[in-house]
């Protein structure tokens, strides 16, 4: 008997690259009707040999999906039905940015079965998002989210982040308090990263970015004011209220299965990872190949035990609750102690764990450089980490 697997679609247009931005997306339009027939060919390609499978949590990511309106969502969502067991109380996803999302839009998409909206906001302060060249206002975000309370979303993500150029401590707070007081569901918070090759990256000299410290004190400052104000951390980077946890990102951090289709996708079945070449053009002509000569596979790989048991201690220890050592060992057959001992009494020791009863979790010292502690314990190529990211609220 299977567990109910996950579903990821990649939406990769945007109307324009936030300056921040490395996951793969393009604003050339021209595409979108051959690429929704791109998406729906795929999920054909699958849906035979999933028929026996349930998915309880779809997820449309991107880029940002919204820019396609509700006639391509609703015609992407059809054919999700139409191809897949999902079930009657699936947890069903579309991100959105504020400046491409209608009350009508909305609302179609709320009839068509979504019911958890992800909508990207980042700061409320209106010089913030120019820094981070965000194509809609403070007060456009506050018309999609009460358009998105009128249109029936009753369970809604806002994402935020730290470490903007120029931001500080206090206007960090400000945004806090703005967004706890609308009561979404869940907040998303993550810290700002300088990736190569983007616009904010080339320009990293003259950007006012907070100190090392500071940056560890508005995400100190914001886990507490977040617990205070009901919104419960179960994850590095993500809050929720009781009960309203995203189901879909747990799959990727207690390593659930899931199929991510469409350009940069990946995914985790059958016990292999597999993603898709980062080219929109690329994945179309294959999807409408007659044969499989032109294929979209990118990486597609078996994963071996040694591997699995790091991808284990990668994504649970993101997890609030930590690795249970009696699971570990149910699990691997393996003493998680004696394999990391040396590295467990070291943390511990030095406050960035905690070690009760047969649990070791991370404390709020050790998230924030949590990175940098997996990396010493495990030896991974953070591929893993690049295709988890690709389907968490991001947008």
């Amino acid at each position: 008997m299977y567990d109910p697997l996950g579903l990821y679609l990649h939406i990769p247009f945007c109307l324009k690259k936030c300056a921040y931005c490395d996951f793969y997306s393009v604003t050339d339009h021209s595409l979108v009707d051959r690429y929704i027939n791109a998406l729906l060919l795929h999920m054909q390609d699958y849906s035979a040999p999933l028929i026996s499978r349930e998915v309880d949590t779809v997820f449309i990511g991107g880029g940002t999906p919204t820019v396609l309106g509700k006639h391509g969502l609703t015609e992407i969502l059809e054919g999700i039905n139409e191809n897949f067991n999902v079930t009657e109380d699936a947890e069903i996803t579309v991100e959105c940015n504020p400046a491409t999302v209608t009350l009508s839009d909305l609302k179609a998409l709320r009839r068509a079965g979504v019911n958890r909206l992800s909508i990207g906001l980042q700061s409320t302060d209106d010089h913030e998002l120019e820094a981070l060249s965000r194509i809609h206002t403070y007060d456009e975000f506050l018309e999609t989210y009460r358009n998105a309370r009128k249109a029936g979303f009753d369970n809604i993500n806002v994402d935020l982040m730290y470490g903007i150029p120029d931001q500080t401590p206090t206007s960090l707070a400000r945004t806090l308090l703005s967004v706890c007081d609308l009561q979404p569901e869940h907040i998303s918070l993550y810290n700002l990263i300088l990736e190569e090759g983007t616009p904010l990256y080339e320009k990293k000299d003259t950007l006012v970015l907070p100190e090392e410290a500071e940056e560890f004190r508005m995400y100190s400052d914001a886990v507490d004011y977040l617990e205070s104000r009901g919104y419960r951390q179960y994850e590095i980077s993500n809050f929720a209220k009781e009960g309203c946890e995203c189901r879909h990102n747990l799959k990727y951090w207690t390593l659930g299965e899931y199929l991510g289709l469409g350009p940069a996708a990946h995914s985790f079945l059958g016990g292999r990872r597999f993603s898709f070449k980062r080219d929109v053009c690329a994945y179309i002509d294959a999807m409408e190949s007659p044969d499989d000569s032109a294929s979209p596979l990118d990486e597609n790989y078996e994963i071996r035990s040694e591997e699995r048991l790091g991808e284990y201690v990668m994504l649970r220890m993101r997890l609030n609750e930590g690795i249970d050592t009696r699971d570990f060992a149910e699990t691997f057959g393996r003493d998680f102690e004696k394999m990391y001992g040396k590295y467990l009494k070291l943390y511990v020791e030095n406050g960035f764990m905690t070690h009760k009863g047969s649990r070791y979790a991370f404390t709020l010292k050790g998230m924030y450089v949590s990175n940098y502690i997996l990396s010493s314990m495990i030896d991974f190529e953070g591929g893993i980490a690049d295709g988890i990211a690709e389907g968490t609220d991001k947008t």
